[in-house]
C-alpha cells in the first residue's frame, strides 16, 4: 500500500534547478520535497559543466602562459593528463553526492529518491529504491518537473550499435582516446574537443552546417575553427555523416561523401531531448517525451488551475544551466505568491522570467571564448528590429595588447537604432567571458547609449573595448 506523504510543493529532479525551486519556496513559508532518481545536484555538477571545464582549463593555461613573453620560456609539454583527471575529479565530488544531500537537509527541503511520475491533478508517486515500496506525495499548491534533458542521437545509420559516447561519458572518462571523432561543431562539441585534443587525443570534428557555432555570430565560429586547427583538431564543416559502425575496437564514420574517418571513440554532441517520457504526462493530459510550454512564470500553459511547473531544460527555452537556475527562482516566487494572492506577471516583474526572450548570456568556454547576450544581428533583424551592428578587432584595445602578445579576438555590438540601446553583444577572445556581464546589464537595464557613454572603462583593461565600441558608433 502507498503511503500518502504532503507537502505544499513536489519537485521532481534535484538538479540545480529542482534545488533552487525549493529553496526559493521554503524561503517563502512553505514546505517543499524533492524526488531524484539520480545524484542530487543533476547533470551540471556531475556530467557537463563542471567537468568539462575542469578538463579545459588546465589546457587554457598553459596555452595562455604560451601567449606572453617570459612565461612562454617557461612552459614545455601539455597538461598532466593523471593530474587533469583527478582534478575534474574533486569537482565532480567524485560522482557522490553527499555534499548536496546535507544542503538540502541545511535548507529545511524534504528528499525522496526514487523514480517520480505524475499520478493526477497534485499528485506523485515515486518508486523509491530499496523496500521502501512507492510513496505518494501530495502537493498542496504546486508540482515542479525539473528533470531536465538528456543527449539524442542524430538518425545515423548503425549509430547507435556503434556504442557512441554522449557528454555523460565524455566528462566522466577515465583516459584520453587516442583517437577522437566528435560529431557536432555546436558548444558542447567544440568543448570537448579542445579538452580531449589538449590532453592528447587526435581529433576530428564534424560539423553539417557550414561554420562552427552556427547558432552565433559568424566570427565566432571562424575564430575558433581558426584557433582549434592551428592546434591540430582536424575540423571540417559542412559535412553529414551517412553512417558508423564499430569494427573490431574501433569506430569508423562514412560520411555522404563516400569518405571514412576511423577514431577509438566517438562523442556525439548534436541534441537534446527532454527527459519527460515517463513522467506520468498522460495522467494530466500531456503528450509524453515532449517539450512543456509554460508562461514566463513557469506555469505548464497545457493545464489549467496553475498547479503545474516547468522549469529549466525540460520547458525549452533555454538550455543553459545559469537561466535554468533563474527560472526556478522566478518559479518558486511565483508560486509562492501565486498561494498569496499577489503574484505580478508583468515583464521584468519578480515572478516573470522576461530575460529568456532576448538577453540570455551564455559563454563558450572554448580558446578563444566566445561570450554572448541577447540577440545577434541576425536575429535582431528577424525579429523586426531596425538594428545596426558596430564590429571593433578586440586585439586592438590596449588591455588585450598586455593581455597577451598577438591578441586576437573580436567584439560586436549590436544597437536598436530606433531606440538607441544595444540589444545584443558578442566578445571573442582570451578571457572574453569577464566581459559578459556588463553587457547583460546594458541589454537588460536597456541603457541608452548616450548615457552608456559615461560609463568609462578602466585603462588598460579589455573592457576599453566598450569606449572603442561606442565611439565607432559614432559617439
Amino acid at each position: 500500500m502507498s503511503e500518502n506523504r504532503e507537502h505544499d510543493v513536489v519537485v521532481i529532479g534535484a538538479g540545480p534547478v529542482g534545488e533552487n525551486v525549493a529553496d526559493r519556496v521554503v524561503r517563502g513559508g512553505m514546505t517543499a520535497v524533492v524526488v531524484e532518481a539520480d545524484l542530487v545536484g543533476g547533470d551540471c555538477s556531475y556530467w557537463a559543466c563542471m567537468p568539462s571545464k575542469a578538463l579545459l582549463r588546465p589546457g587554457h593555461v598553459l596555452a595562455a602562459a604560451r601567449r606572453v613573453d617570459g612565461a612562454r620560456e617557461a612552459v614545455t609539454g601539455g597538461p598532466d593528463v593523471a593530474a587533469t583527471l583527478a582534478r575534474r575529479d574533486r569537482f565532480t565530488s567524485r560522482w557522490d553526492d553527499a555534499g548536496q544531500v546535507e544542503w538540502l537537509a541545511g535548507a529545511r527541503i524534504d528528499l525522496v529518491r526514487g523514480h517520480g511520475r505524475l499520478a493526477g491533478e497534485r499528485r506523485v508517486v515515486v518508486d523509491t529504491f530499496g523496500d521502501g515500496g512507492p510513496v505518494t506525495l501530495v502537493a498542496r499548491h504546486a508540482v515542479v518537473l525539473a528533470t531536465g534533458s538528456v543527449p539524442t542521437l542524430p538518425p545515423v545509420e548503425g549509430l547507435a550499435g556503434a556504442r557512441p559516447w554522449t557528454t555523460k561519458e565524455a566528462t566522466s572518462a577515465t583516459e584520453p582516446p587516442g583517437r577522437l571523432v566528435v560529431l557536432g561543431g555546436g558548444v558542447a562539441g567544440c568543448e570537448l574537443a579542445q579538452a580531449f585534443a589538449s590532453l592528447g587525443s587526435a581529433v576530428t570534428l564534424l560539423e553539417m552546417a557550414d561554420r562552427l557555432l552556427p547558432a552565433y555570430e559568424p566570427v565566432a565560429g571562424e575564430l575558433v575553427a581558426q584557433a582549434m586547427r592551428e592546434a591540430g583538431i582536424d575540423v571540417r564543416t559542412g559535412v553529414t555523416a551517412a553512417s558508423a559502425r564499430r569494427n573490431g575496437g574501433a569506430v569508423v564514420v562514412r560520411l555522404r561523401d563516400g569518405s571514412e574517418i576511423t577514431g577509438d571513440e566517438l562523442l556525439v554532441a548534436s541534441g537534446r531531448r527532454p527527459r519527460t517520457g515517463d513522467l506520468g504526462l498522460g495522467a494530466v493530459g500531456l503528450q509524453p517525451g515532449a517539450w512543456l510550454d509554460v508562461d514566463d512564470t513557469m506555469a505548464v500553459t497545457a493545464v489549467t488551475g496553475g498547479w503545474l511547473y516547468a522549469a529549466g531544460d525540460v520547458n525549452h527555452r533555454v538550455l543553459l544551466t545559469h537561466q535554468g537556475k533563474y527560472q526556478a527562482r522566478v518559479c518558486g516566487d511565483a508560486i509562492v505568491a501565486r498561494a498569496g494572492g499577489r503574484l505580478d506577471p508583468a515583464p521584468w516583474g519578480p515572478h516573470a522570467a522576461t530575460a529568456d526572450h532576448r538577453a540570455v548570456p551564455q559563454v563558450v568556454f572554448t580558446d578563444p571564448e566566445v561570450a554572448a547576450v541577447g540577440l545577434s544581428e541576425a536575429q535582431a533583424t528577424e525579429a523586426g528590429i531596425r538594428v545596426r551592428a558596430v564590429d571593433y578587432e578586440l586585439g586592438s584595445v590596449a588591455g588585450a595588447a598586455l593581455y597577451a602578445d598577438g591578441y586576437r579576438g573580436h567584439a560586436r555590438m549590436v544597437v536598436d537604432e530606433d531606440r538607441r540601446v544595444v540589444v545584443g553583444a558578442t566578445f571573442v577572445g582570451s578571457g572574453a567571458g569577464e566581459l559578459l556581464h556588463a553587457a547583460t546589464v546594458a541589454v537588460v537595464g536597456e541603457i541608452p547609449l548616450d548615457r552608456l557613454w559615461h560609463a568609462v572603462p578602466s585603462y588598460p583593461t579589455l573592457s576599453e573595448v566598450w569606449l572603442r565600441l561606442l565611439e565607432a558608433y559614432g559617439l
